[in-house]
């Protein structure tokens, strides 16, 4: 069993058991953390054990994006500066009906890639031609959780749903058991209650958890309730969505009704700030769903509408909201930012033993280069990865204790390849040469 031992770190264990950041030692044995060590207690190092200076470290639990469609990278810059139903109807859909597999194979490598170099160590995705991005996922050590996207209007839904439920049976637990799938229907105003219905019967077979896109826009909570006579929440709760584990990304535009539904129900929350933001959606209630009792975590959506995938803006940009909006620069301080980009993700996406630094959890780990001019001086480690911190400064990835990036480097991917497939993917999918993209 491979043991890394990784000394002198910054340490910044997101466990309430141990103060917030403190200089250490973390023993990785296998796929888990063994032992963490406070100076001046040091971990001594057996016969094999692979050691790593970490003093120019700080040592977070791996980044955790509980939301997007890793292929849209594709798309990233293609379809700017549009309201959410414009920049699906009229740009984003009529191109993806273009995509093949291997377009979703390239554009979900690219977006892994960067990932991976941001310090995320495990996303979510729902799109198309999911076993493809369960390959990618698989060749690249990361951790994921994997939907296809069911749409349940015209003559396709019925194939979604078999190639959802095929997928869960091709791919859950693969991956040396890093990949998880679920189902996922994209939204109410997609999925017909009838449909929904259907989902939620495969779900009940398959012991599945679900993702679903909700109550993303004041134009879709508007629609529902000229249609249903109630909010995309309500909806759902009455046709019994919520009675299985749901995972709902953006929650946007949320009455105290629906928020009480969703904590009652124990419905965890995908908190998409960045994308929200650009596509003028809005500002998800996010200390109202906090103060609720609501699981949330953090994502980025998709590279199209982003437009990358950098979960520390996320985590910025989810402290500066709350701040602004209430008017308290109290509200959603750095620690509590960094654990809803950690251990709340693990949480939003039902994941156990993930999003903190602690001996008996996996070995998803991120470091951090305190060595660069925006790290100095070094007074709160916290607060630093939130306010201060990008993904560019990422030095070191482990998941299940498997180093995939050291010193900057990938060490079992060929970056320069994917992008250059992935741009070849991108011009063919939009007329263009290759130089354009």
């Amino acid at each position: 069993m491979a043991k890394t031992l990784i000394t002198g770190a910054m340490i910044v264990p997101v466990d309430e058991a141990r103060p917030a950041f403190f200089h250490g030692d973390l023993l990785v044995e296998g796929s888990f953390i063994k032992k963490i060590s406070e100076y001046p207690e040091k971990i001594t190092p057996e016969e094999g054990v692979r050691v790593i200076d970490g003093s120019r470290l700080i040592l977070m639990p791996g980044l955790i994006n509980t939301h997007g469609h890793a292929a849209m990278s594709l798309f990233r810059g293609y379809a700017d500066d549009l309201p959410l139903q414009e920049w699906l109807e009229q740009k984003i859909w009529p191109v993806e009906e273009r995509l093949s597999g291997d377009d979703v194979y390239w554009g979900s490598m690219l977006s892994i890639v960067e990932m991976i170099k941001g310090g995320t160590t495990t996303f979510a995705d729902m799109y198309f031609f999911m076993d493809r991005v369960a390959e990618a996922a698989a060749e690249c050590g990361i951790r994921a959780v994997l939907c296809r996207g069911l749409i349940g209007v015209g003559e396709n839904s019925a194939v979604a749903l078999a190639e959802g439920e095929q997928l869960y049976r091709d791919w859950h637990g693969r991956g040396a058991g890093r990949i998880t799938v679920t189902l996922g229907p994209h939204a109410p105003y997609t999925c017909p209650p009838d449909f929904l219905k259907e989902v939620m019967a495969l779900a009940q077979r398959l012991g599945a958890t679900l993702q679903i896109h909700l109550s993303e826009t004041a134009a879709e909570v508007e629609a529902n309730r000229r249609q249903h006579g109630c909010s995309p929440v309500v909806l759902l709760n009455k046709l019994g969505l919520f009675e299985h584990k749901v995972t709902a990304a953006h929650c946007v535009h949320l009455d105290d009704e629906d928020i009480a539904i969703l904590a009652q129900k124990q419905v965890r929350v995908a908190h998409n700030p960045g994308s929200n933001l650009k596509l003028g959606s809005g500002v998800a209630p996010l200390q109202k769903l906090l103060e609720a009792g609501v699981t949330v975590g953090l994502g980025t959506d998709g590279a199209a509408s982003n437009n990358n995938l950098d979960m520390f803006e996320e985590m910025r940009l989810a402290a500066l909201l709350a701040k602004g909006i209430s008017g308290n620069p109290a509200l959603l301080p750095a620690g509590k930012a960094l654990e809803l980009a950690t251990a709340g993700g693990a949480g939003a996406l039902f994941l156990e033993k993930l999003g903190r630094l602690k001996e008996g959890y996996r070995a998803d780990i991120a470091g951090i280069s305190r060595d660069l001019p925006h790290a100095t001086p070094l007074h709160d480690a916290a607060a630093h990865l939130v306010y201060s911190a990008a993904a560019a400064d990422v030095r070191l990835v482990m998941v299940d204790g498997e180093l995939i990036l050291e010193d900057g480097e990938l060490l079992y991917l060929d970056e320069e390849k994917i992008k250059a497939e992935a741009a070849r993917c991108a011009a063919r999918l939009l007329g263009r040469t290759e130089k354009d993209s």
